[in-house]
């Protein structure tokens, strides 16, 4: 799992899932727009393009010359599991919030109620 964590650790890794999350891209797209953001050389982002791959973050294949890049989904598995250990005290704490907000809405109403009542009379 700390594999996991360590290649989602970079900025720059993070996006190009992120790219890869909206569609297939080749290689020369995804260094196109890491360079354009990072300001890194295509030996940079190759790398990152290879950490992924080695960890299973991303999967490629090659069509003809170019080499098509994907989003893998055995890490994502990992990475879900692991988080839904937090996932009831997540929503423990959301359904509280939820109650609360709903009280404040509640006593809101109340107390424009109660002044449309005073304005009348």
């Amino acid at each position: 799992m700390t594999q996991a964590f360590d290649v989602l650790g970079s900025p720059v890794r993070r996006r190009i899932l992120e790219l890869l999350v909206e569609r297939s891209r080749t290689s020369g797209e995804v260094v196109e727009a890491i360079q354009r953001e990072f300001d890194i050389s295509q030996p940079g982002v190759s790398q990152h393009l290879s950490v992924l791959r080695e960890s299973g973050f991303a999967t490629s294949r090659a069509e003809g010359p170019r080499r098509v890049y994907e989003l893998g989904a055995v890490p994502f598995g990992e990475v879900e599991a692991w988080l839904d250990r937090f996932r009831g005290a997540w929503n423990e704490r959301l359904d509280a919030l939820a109650t609360e907000v709903a009280r404040g809405k509640r006593e809101r109403r109340l107390q424009k109620a109660k002044e449309a009542v005073r304005r009348r009379a």
